[in-house]
């Protein structure tokens, strides 16, 4: 990719994020139907963390999009039975609360498919409530189908890069949902980026810029269920919803892919009978978000169990193992990350072919052949950011990192290295 993508970008806490007076002073999301490039996109959407919507030449020809769905655009039932029918898949019920999400169910594909006819020959109704197949790792589950192709602008992707390569999980996922189905209101995992495309039917997206949702809160902080509901505007409850703008509202069309940029909360409806091809994803434009978010969950784990501080020998390994509970990931597993997603950029680097980028050898993560060396060196420089950052984190100071494979002074010096030794060569660092 254009070197001067990534030129003077390593430190993004230096890039202003986008305040809501700004964003809701452009009177519209941008609608991308040309053959916008990765560096336009990098610049526009990923760095300033601005949505955006891609219309539907870009998944028109992704195999599902052609035998999952029927010539009037609906679900193609039969072929999806055929393709899936004994498959156990997470099913959520959209009209039933535990805590503050859908309670799910495991059940057989086909037994779900049988209830979403039903539902529709009722009217879109039943007495099973409205059932939602959700958060399906159907790539994981069928590798061999190859139903879509992950289009170039969400390729780096660390996050899946990471759960790949110790292969025990991912965050790429299927959403089958009958008109009506719908997720309350949340911010992505680890506060990622995610990408949307609907296989076919229609979406309405409700989202709020960071820093919003604070005013959503209620009287004990918390955020709500539906931020529809009428309980919002009582102010005993919500007393700062008022001082809340206006969601950002978006409907999506079948065959659109919707660019949902981090930490950006949401509330997502389906309008019409809908599936959905999802991804969450983290690279170098927000792993700092990342990483506030990971240092604000050991903070709201801390002040719960603080009473206990003085009474406990390993308290704060205590906390990261509540943390890692409640939210996916603790420190140590996150400088886990790091290294592999270093380590992967500085073998492709070092590497060191004559060429450009078409030169460089197969490499596990393909994306690092399609975007190049100067996104390669990009990452590295962020990584080695966060990296610094960790360093002088007094939490994870404390930690007991003698039995850690991760050693973080000896990566980032690695990374040092691979940077010193590959500047010439990249020609990212001028000034």
């Amino acid at each position: 990719m254009d070197r001067d993508a990534y030129r003077n970008c390593s430190s993004l806490v230096k890039i202003p994020r986008q305040s809501y007076d700004q964003f809701c002073s452009s009177h519209f999301v941008d609608y991308i139907d040309n053959d916008l490039c990765y560096s336009k996109f990098f610049k526009r959407y990923l760095l300033p963390n601005h949505p955006c919507v891609f219309s539907k030449r870009f998944t028109d020809e992704w195999k599902c999009r052609k035998q999952w769905v029927t010539e009037e655009g609906k679900p193609h039932f039969q072929k999806l039975l055929q393709e899936f029918g004994e498959t156990p898949v997470p099913v959520a019920n959209c009209n039933a609360k535990e805590y503050n999400a859908n309670p799910k169910q495991v059940m057989p594909f086909k037994e779900f498919i049988q209830y979403w006819k039903e539902h529709i020959q009722n009217g879109h109704s039943s007495p099973k409530g409205c059932l939602y197949l959700k958060d399906w790792h159907m790539a994981r589950d069928f590798p061999e189908h190859h139903v879509y192709t992950t289009p170039i602008f969400f390729t780096s992707d660390w996050l899946n890069e990471y759960w790949d390569a110790l292969e025990v999980d991912d965050y790429r996922f299927v959403y089958m949902g009958p008109k009506g189905s719908w997720t309350p209101f949340h911010a992505d995992v680890f506060r990622s980026y995610s990408w949307s495309a609907n296989i076919c039917g229609r979406k309405k997206w409700l989202l709020y810029p960071p820093g919003q949702e604070e005013f959503l809160r209620d009287t004990h902080g918390n955020l709500p269920f539906d931020v529809t509901s009428a309980d919002l505007r009582d102010g005993s409850l919500f007393p700062r919803f008022p001082q809340a703008g206006q969601p950002l509202e978006i409907i999506q069309e079948a065959g659109e892919i919707i660019f949902v940029p981090s930490g950006w909360h949401h509330q997502v409806y389906n309008l019409e009978d809908t599936i959905s091809i999802n991804h969450n994803w983290l690279n170098g434009c927000n792993v700092d978000i990342m990483w506030q978010f990971l240092q604000n969950e050991l903070s709201s784990v801390q002040k719960e169990i603080d009473e206990w501080r003085n009474t406990m020998d390993s308290w704060h390994q205590h906390c990261q193992v509540i943390m890692k509970a409640c939210s996916g990931i603790d420190y140590g597993e996150f400088a886990s990350f790091l290294k592999i997603v270093a380590d992967n950029r500085m073998t492709f680097l070092n590497a060191r072919p004559p060429g450009d980028a078409a030169d460089y050898p197969r490499h596990p993560s393909e994306a690092l052949v399609t975007l190049g060396p100067y996104h390669a060196a990009f990452d590295l420089q962020r990584v080695a950011h966060i990296l610094e950052l960790l360093l002088c984190n007094e939490d994870f100071k404390r930690l007991d990192r003698s039995a850690s494979a991760v050693q973080p002074e000896t990566l980032l010096q690695q990374i040092r290295e691979t940077i010193q030794s590959t500047r010439g060569q990249h020609l990212l660092y001028q000034d």
